[in-house]
C-alpha cells in the first residue's frame, strides 16, 4: 500500500504567521521554503508536487511535515547540532567579560576595543579565536564595537520652574496673545543623488543612490504658532542676534496690534545675547520665555523641524541651494493649508509612580 502523508489542517494564527514568513523580504530562504511546504501541504498539494514546486527533495519534504504536525512552528527551526567540546570555562568568560567591559587607556591612540585586539591581550593568558570570542561575548550581550550617545545634563535650577512657564503656554495659552515656538535649522545639506532614486515595487523598498553631489548648505529660521499650528519660516543666510530680530519684527508686523506676543526659544546665542535682550526691552509685547538648558524637547517647534526631516529632506535630492530653499517654502506654505496645532500632553510635572 503506497505511503500516505497525514494531511496538515491550519488554525488561522498559524497561517497568518506562516504567509508572513513567505512574504517578508528579510525571512532566511531556508525558513521560506519550509514554511511553503506546510502552507501547500495545507491546502491538499502532494509531497511529490511540493518537492518540486519549492525545489526541496521528497525526502526532505516528508521530514518538515512530519516537525510541523509534531512540535507545530517550533518544529520548523533547526534542530541543535552536536558541537566541539567547550573550551572555555567560567574563569575564562569572567576573564573575557572583565577585559571587553574595561575602559582603553586614555593615552591609547585607540579608543575601541576591536576583537582581534582582544583576542590578541587573551592570547598569552586564554588563547581564543576572534570567532570564538565574539561567540562568547555575543552570549553574554557584549558589544564593545558599538557605542550609544548621551548628554550629560548642566545642571540648571530653573529647569522645572522653565518648564512649567513653557508647558503652561501651551495648555493654557493666554487670551489676546500669540504664542509662537521658534528656533533655527542650521546647516542643511542640499544633495543631488548621482542617479534617480529607483521606486519601491513589490516586495522591494525604494533604492536611493549612496553618492551624491553637495551644492553647499541653507539655514533655516522658523515660528511655529502652538494655537493653530501655522509655520512662518525664511532662509536665513547668517545665525546671529541681527538676523533673530530682524526675524522678530517679521513677526512684529504679521501679528495685529493689541496682542502680545509670546516666544518660547532655547538659550543659543543669539536668543540670549545682549542684542537680542536690548531689541526685546524695546518691544515689550514680546514676552521671552526660555526653555531649560538642554531640553530642545520642549519646545514645539522641533517637532515641525522633525517632520521636514522626514518629508523633504531625507529622501529628497536637491539640484542647489535655491532649489533645496525652494521645495521647503512650498512645503511651509502646503502645511500651513492643513495646519493643526500639536496635542500637547506634558504638564510639566515630574512623572509620579502611582500608591499600590
Amino acid at each position: 500500500m503506497p505511503y500516505s502523508a497525514a494531511p496538515i489542517t491550519l488554525d488561522e494564527t498559524t497561517r497568518a504567521e506562516l504567509e508572513r514568513r513567505v512574504r517578508a523580504t528579510t525571512t532566511p530562504q531556508r525558513d521560506v521554503k519550509r514554511a511553503r511546504i506546510i502552507l501547500l501541504a495545507a491546502d491538499g498539494m502532494a509531497s511529490r508536487q511540493i518537492s518540486k514546486t519549492v525545489g526541496m527533495h521528497e525526502s526532505h519534504v516528508a521530514m518538515w511535515r512530519q516537525r510541523f504536525l509534531a512540535d507545530g512552528l517550533d518544529g520548523l527551526r533547526d534542530a541543535p547540532r552536536p558541537g566541539a567540546r567547550r573550551q572555555y570555562g567560567h574563569d575564562e568568560w569572567l576573564k573575557i567579560a572583565a577585559l571587553a567591559t574595561t575602559a582603553k587607556d586614555p593615552d591609547d591612540p585607540v579608543a575601541t576595543w576591536t576583537y582581534r585586539e582582544l583576542a590578541d591581550a587573551l592570547a598569552d593568558d586564554i588563547g581564543i579565536s576572534r570567532s570564538q570570542l565574539w561567540r562568547i561575548l555575543d552570549d553574554l550581550d557584549i558589544k564593545p564595537h558599538k557605542v550609544t550617545g548621551w548628554l550629560n545634563r548642566r545642571d540648571d535650577p530653573e529647569f522645572w520652574n522653565r518648564v512649567q512657564d513653557v508647558c503652561g503656554l501651551y495648555l493654557s495659552p493666554p487670551e489676546n496673545a500669540v504664542v509662537y515656538s521658534i528656533d533655527e535649522k542650521t546647516s542643511i545639506q542640499a544633495k543631488e543623488r548621482r542617479a534617480p532614486t529607483t521606486p519601491a515595487a513589490p516586495g522591494r523598498a525604494p533604492r536611493q543612490e549612496f553618492e551624491y553631489v553637495r551644492h553647499g548648505t541653507a539655514s533655516l529660521m522658523a515660528a511655529f504658532e502652538v494655537t493653530t499650528g501655522e509655520v512662518v519660516a525664511t532662509d536665513i543666510a547668517k545665525n546671529n542676534s541681527v538676523t533673530f530680530t530682524d526675524f522678530l519684527a517679521d513677526i512684529d508686523a504679521k501679528v495685529a496690534p493689541g496682542l502680545a506676543i509670546h516666544v518660547v526659544m532655547d538659550n543659543g546665542s543669539s536668543h540670549v545675547s545682549k542684542f537680542t535682550k536690548a531689541w526685546l526691552a524695546e518691544h515689550p509685547r514680546f514676552v521671552a520665555h526660555y526653555t531649560p538648558v538642554h531640553a530642545s524637547w520642549v519646545n514645539q517647534v522641533e517637532l515641525f523641524f522633525s517632520i521636514i526631516t522626514r518629508k523633504v529632506l531625507k529622501r529628497g535630492s536637491f539640484t542647489s541651494r535655491a532649489d533645496l530653499v525652494s521645495k521647503l517654502m512650498r512645503y511651509i506654505a502646503s502645511y500651513n493649508e492643513t495646519a493643526k496645532p500639536f496635542a500637547w500632553t506634558y504638564s510639566g510635572q515630574p512623572l509620579k509612580v502611582a500608591a499600590a
